[in-house]
């Protein structure tokens, strides 16, 4: 009995690190990272897979599946999912509040700013010089994560291409897309007799389908202004599929059109913030909610978005977890792994038709390219900030 147990306590490794060291680089990251969710999934996986070698590109794989297909936030929740790894419940918790309150106090002071000065003129000279740099870090992480996780593989390079064109067509994502590549390399490779054993996933999922019939009715009731908030965005959180700036059509629907909540002048600037701030391109909604209603209003709009994702993460991971090395789940993970770094690199040509518009864009972005692959120990915090100093000389003399 004795040896028995023995054999089972070294079947699961101990972590090569704390709960307070994984903690700690997620502040770092929340602060540090620029670039949005695809550079910051990228940076997760070259610090802590490549790097640090804390979390195995099976767990990382793992995590990336089940960040796509869920609703909210990539990068919060892949995040999330890390912390789960070795710590569960709360590795996941904490993991997830450190990565995500450095830029929730970075936008909410940047939104007192805005309100006592009257807007926000710098940020577009700031964002042209930020934009087409983060361009090129995106850049970079799509390619090390095409490059580490699709290989030579055929049937990954399909799924790869066609999950990139139809980014770049429609401009948006797709979940059925990353379903469906999952299943296809599942029924391709390993049919599994049964898939999570029947578990809860697929029923929460269909739970959670439902819910967007029942959001009208309760927003339709005649609540105080932090309860619009709190219902709207999570609304946002829990019913929005897709990666940083795909939340931003549903926000611009209900924050301008429906509520009335912020002009169209003051959505673009809300806008800008999330990209010129490190961390979660979604943290915009703490600017938003503080334009509303003041630190109460950016409190209930982060918390509505993140809550949702935070339980879209820890309840599946579990099933995850458990059933992660079976080989017909090694193949779904892989087929919808392929099919989100092809979206990741389809959203680099989406984004940078936005951000690389004339002469000087794009050699900002092809010099960030060549230092990030010359002098790959070069801090990104670093290029983002000169990249902003440059905007700030370049931008008026473009424009003059």
């Amino acid at each position: 009995m004795e040896s028995a147990n023995h054999a089972a306590v070294e079947s699961v490794p101990a972590p090569g690190y704390s709960l307070w060291q994984l903690v700690l680089y997620a502040l770092r990251l929340g602060t540090f990272g620029f670039g949005g969710p695809v550079a910051l999934v990228g940076y997760m996986r070259r610090d802590l897979v490549e790097d640090r070698k804390w979390i195995s590109e099976s767990d990382y794989k793992e995590g990336l599946a089940l960040a796509q297909l869920m609703p909210g936030p990539l990068a919060a929740q892949l995040m999330i999912y890390m912390g789960y790894v070795h710590y569960r419940n709360p590795g996941a918790t904490v993991a997830g509040i450190a990565f995500v309150v450095p830029s929730f106090i970075m936008v909410v002071l940047i939104g007192m700013a805005y309100v006592a000065y009257g807007g926000l003129t710098w940020m577009q000279a700031v964002f042209y010089g930020v934009g087409a740099c983060v361009i090129g870090i995106i850049a970079i992480s799509a390619y090390k994560l095409t490059t580490k996780s699709i290989g030579k593989d055929r049937l990954l390079w399909a799924i790869y291409l066609i999950s990139a064109a139809a980014t770049i067509i429609s401009e948006s994502e797709f979940v059925l897309l990353f379903l469906g590549a999952g299943i296809l390399v599942w029924l391709t490779r390993a049919p599994p007799k049964k898939w999570f054993g029947g578990g809860s996933t697929p029923g929460l999922m269909a739970m959670a389908a439902q819910l967007p019939n029942a959001v009208p009715v309760v927003a339709a009731t005649d609540w105080s202004v932090l309860w619009q908030i709190g219902l709207f965005f999570a609304e946002a959180g829990a019913f929005v599929f897709g990666s940083g700036l795909a939340i931003v059509p549903f926000l611009y629907g209900g924050v301008v059109n429906e509520h009335h909540w912020l002009t169209e002048r003051q959505f673009v600037d809300a806008v800008a913030v999330a990209m010129i701030t490190p961390g979660p391109v979604v943290i915009t909604v703490g600017f938003i909610g503080y334009l509303v209603a003041g630190f109460a209003g950016a409190v209930v709009a982060a918390l509505a978005t993140f809550l949702p994702c935070y339980f879209f993460t820890i309840l599946p991971a579990p099933y995850f977890k458990k059933h992660g090395k079976n080989r017909s789940v090694i193949a779904f993970v892989d087929g919808v792994t392929a099919a989100a770094i092809g979206t990741i690199t389809g959203a680099v040509v989406v984004l940078g038709k936005r951000s690389i518009t004339d002469i000087p864009t794009i050699l900002l972005a092809v010099t960030t390219v060549a230092l990030l692959w010359k002098f790959k120990k070069i801090p990104e915090p670093v290029i983002v900030a000169a990249a902003a100093i440059i905007g700030l000389v370049i931008y008026p003399l473009m424009k003059a």
